[in-house]
């Protein structure tokens, strides 16, 4: 896989008459640190508008974009280059009484971490036999290594539910993604986020683009918007799970937003008038050549 990728990915609503936009709020800029970024620009349509950059409650980089006048459309244009050379998740510097789970003497007094342990995936407290029974079977596996813990869960999940684009809105419960044996990236990982808080995680929901080699093209990079799930380590900090995969996430994971549930996570979120609208989301994925130093032919974006 070339080792530098830019993505162009547009994102256009069509409303069917001129319409209010309340303030819209965009969550698609990497998170801050997030490593193998070499830059990034976004532009909205249309013109007039105003757009402030801010960070909200969990860190994450976020746009508001406000319009004055009516509007028949809403266009976002981001791109952004990343070096994909590749790497190897880890080695993580886990605690040593969190080596083995659960962690002896973990007491998190940190609010970002209190509220990604408490479950929120069953808000009309319906029945959930089917998540009682993976959680209480995973626990009975308990205490075993925690990276072993997680590799394994995470593995079990994406062998369990076979993976189906879902190009409708929204999230599954935990419960219904078990019943039916099948759900999108967003569901299998918001199905991992609820059997690791009942074993005793902090875990969050993470929104972000996914980078990785065409079929049978090992030289050329795809790019798309996934999700993903991390779980919080004493010691490690935060560590990427994909249930698509089964597998740690790594280079090709770049996080856009980190959130306790989904919906906080969402690319772009916002309040229009009634009218019919239409949605549409498109990413070309290009390779970059380098320089003599390995950097691409082009000036960097500050982030």
């Amino acid at each position: 896989m070339n080792a530098h990728a830019m993505l162009v990915h547009h994102t256009r609503y069509r409303y069917d008459r001129p319409v209010h936009l309340g303030p819209q709020t965009i969550r698609l800029h990497p998170r801050p640190g997030c490593p193998g970024v070499l830059s990034y620009a976004m532009e909205i349509a249309p013109s007039p508008h105003s757009c402030t950059w801010d960070y909200d409650a969990s860190g994450n980089r976020v746009a508001r974009v406000t319009f004055a006048r009516q509007v028949t459309h809403f266009d976002i244009t981001v791109r952004l280059v990343t070096d994909q050379t590749p790497t190897s998740p880890g080695p993580f510097a886990i605690t040593p009484s969190a080596r083995d789970w659960p962690a002896r003497d973990w007491r998190p007094t940190d609010p970002a971490l209190v509220s990604c342990m408490q479950p929120r995936d069953n808000p009309d407290d319906a029945p959930t036999p089917l998540l009682d029974a993976l959680s209480g079977q995973w626990r009975a596996t308990l205490p075993r290594p925690t990276l072993d813990l997680l590799v394994g869960l995470t593995r079990a999940i994406a062998t369990r539910i076979t993976y189906r684009v879902r190009p409708e809105a929204g999230v599954w419960s935990p419960e219904e993604t078990l019943r039916n044996g099948v759900g999108s990236c967003r569901d299998t990982a918001w199905l991992l986020i609820a059997v690791l808080r009942r074993l005793g995680f902090a875990a969050r929901f993470v929104s972000g683009y996914l980078f990785q080699p065409r079929t049978g093209a090992s030289d050329q990079t795809g790019g798309e918007l996934h999700a993903w799930a991390q779980a919080y380590v004493p010691g490690a900090g935060w560590i990427g799970l994909d249930t698509t995969s089964g597998l740690l996430a790594a280079q090709g994971h770049v996080p856009l937003a980190v959130a306790a549930i989904p919906q906080q996570a969402a690319p772009v979120s916002g309040l229009l008038d009634q009218c019919v609208a239409t949605f549409e989301a498109v990413m070309e994925t290009t390779t970059v050549p380098t320089d003599t130093h390995g950097m691409p032919p082009r000036r960097r974006t500050s982030l």
